[in-house]
């Protein structure tokens, strides 16, 4: 597990750097994001509920879940995450608040209707609401979603702390598009994806030299790669993106931890 040390504010965790393609090492999309008296989950691809489990951290711990998509690769474990929390043993009280864009609370309804009381809320306030314009106030923290070009209802989010100013942008699933330097514009770290390398450009995903583009028209300050295909296995994927982007970059891995 490789950890970054030395910096107070927000942690960022990498709980799977991959995709909907199996992979040994790399389980589907999701992020931890911790800050005192805050902790954000984006989204929650397959083996989300696990690695937090190897991190020691509860399913009653998350303030919200936010989907930065619908694709099952970034939302498979939302039902197992709400039926987990229905075991007395893990005994959460505090509100669970699910964002995701516009259509997000039919997608909930439906996932509701095909497993009735499994997913509903048992002991604790259930929040379910789509973010669009404003930004939504979580305890410290203020989330902002910015539509990103993939399908219909995909966003990229911008974490921030209002008393620091810093900040943390997480891409989803995005081809090259303005919405996304608007949602990573001086972030402090970006998480952008990286499914394929520059020869195996995908439409509706980046590849390197594109995620580096990006990083440089927003003005981040560190980049974090993620998402990767088995087609990045072998590829030169640092030295593309060092191609357009001249900051720190890091290739995610699973259980990174990253310090804000």
């Amino acid at each position: 597990m490789r950890k970054e040390r030395g910096r107070a504010g927000m942690e960022c965790v990498v709980l799977g750097s991959g995709t909907a393609v199996p992979h040994p090492r790399r389980g589907s999309a999701g992020y931890l994001l911790r800050h005192v008296g805050c902790t954000v989950l984006v989204d929650a691809g397959l083996g989300t509920l696990q690695k937090l489990a190897v991190l020691g951290v509860s399913p009653a711990e998350p303030d919200a879940v936010a989907f930065t998509h619908l694709h099952l690769d970034h939302t498979a474990e939302l039902a197992p995450l709400l039926f987990s929390l229905r075991n007395a043993g893990i005994g959460r009280r505090k509100a669970l608040t699910l964002l995701g864009a516009p259509g997000f609370r039919d997608f909930y309804e439906r996932l509701r209707r095909t497993y009735g009381s499994w997913v509903e809320a048992e002991g604790y306030p259930l929040r379910v609401d789509e973010i669009s314009v404003r930004p939504v106030s979580l305890g410290s923290l203020v989330i902002t979603a910015v539509p990103v070009s993939h399908t219909p209802q995909s966003v990229a989010y911008r974490v921030e702390e209002p008393e620091t100013g810093k900040a943390v942008a997480f891409s989803g699933d995005t081809d090259v598009c303005g919405g996304l330097v608007a949602a990573a514009r001086n972030a402090d770290v970006a998480v952008f994806e990286c499914s394929f390398p520059d020869e195996r450009k995908v439409e509706g995903h980046l590849t390197p030299r594109e995620a580096g583009e990006m990083a440089s028209a927003a003005r981040v300050g560190r980049l974090v790669l993620t998402h990767f295909y088995p087609e990045c296995e072998g590829a030169d994927i640092l030295g593309q993106c060092r191609e357009t982007y001249a900051g720190e970059i890091i290739l995610a891995e699973d259980l990174l931890r990253v310090a804000v």
